[in-house]
């Protein structure tokens, strides 16, 4: 079973959508899809210049939203039913696609893949590449050892830090996903992370597109985008999604009271 292509999801409130829109296609460089959806509640961030899309959104109807994966393979009912061998939940079986939640409760989606193979290019130094999915101190091990065996192609490691885990794709796939393990008890959740040349000049193009900082760490700085909706941009290299060669050796500072970090 081969994960052919990974999108990043950004899920925010309904009646924030067109905002959340306006400001993610100006960060990517992209433009906003025609809205599908019984509630044209979803669209696709097109990239320019032959790329295949990876980023999409999504309207909410219920709390504040986050992030979370879509997966394409070739067969969405064998990999929803490895999943839920491995411990994940169907939430919603719509034939071609497949609503799951992890053991720890963390939305994912099967869907078909349609020959998605070109990475959209780094825009301005930083690429958007990862979903952090942030846990629960009880739930953490669990969902690393859930990841680890539904991705077997994946490499799954330990970062420097032991509250992080990352889970990154074979070359070509464009989303890579890091666990966090939070400092308290409460319900999983997920948010975006963008591999940043240069946090600082990101921090200033973001805030110049209508982003507000919240905090910032050694190696990585908390955004709230204008839908309310908040990511980090981490000192990683966009073009790997690793630690740039200097700082290999080194580590990343994070901040896992609050659920954000690189």
């Amino acid at each position: 079973m081969s994960i052919r292509w990974t999108y990043a999801f950004i899920d925010r409130p309904a009646g924030q959508f067109e905002r959340a829109g306006e400001f993610w296609t100006a960060v990517t460089e992209t433009r906003l899809s025609e809205l599908r959806g019984a509630h044209k509640e979803f669209a696709t961030l097109l990239p320019s210049g032959g790329a295949d899309a990876c980023v999409k959104i999504q309207g909410v109807t219920s709390g504040p939203g986050g992030a979370h994966l879509d997966f394409a393979v070739d067969d969405v009912r064998e990999f929803a039913g490895t999943a839920v061998r491995l411990g994940a939940q169907v939430v919603a079986d719509e034939g071609t696609l497949a609503v799951l939640r992890s053991p720890a409760g963390q939305l994912f989606c099967a869907v078909p893949w349609y020959d998605e193979s070109v990475r959209p290019p780094v825009v301005h130094g930083s690429r958007l590449d990862q979903v952090c999915i942030d846990l629960a101190p009880s739930a953490h091990d669990a969902e690393v050892a859930f990841w680890t065996a539904l991705l077997p192609d994946w490499e799954s490691g330990s970062t420097s830090f032991p509250e992080f885990h990352r889970v990154v794709p074979p070359p070509g796939l464009p989303v890579r996903i890091l666990l966090q393990r939070l400092g308290e008890e409460r319900p999983a959740s997920a948010h975006l992370d963008l591999a940043c040349a240069d946090i600082e000049a990101s921090r200033v193009r973001h805030e110049a597109l209508g982003a507000e900082t919240v905090s910032r760490g050694a190696r990585w700085t908390v955004m709230r985008d204008p839908a309310g909706g908040t990511y980090c941009l981490t000192g990683r290299d966009p073009e790997t999604g690793g630690l740039p060669a200097r700082h290999a050796q080194g580590s990343t500072a994070t901040t896992a009271s609050t659920g954000i970090g690189p």
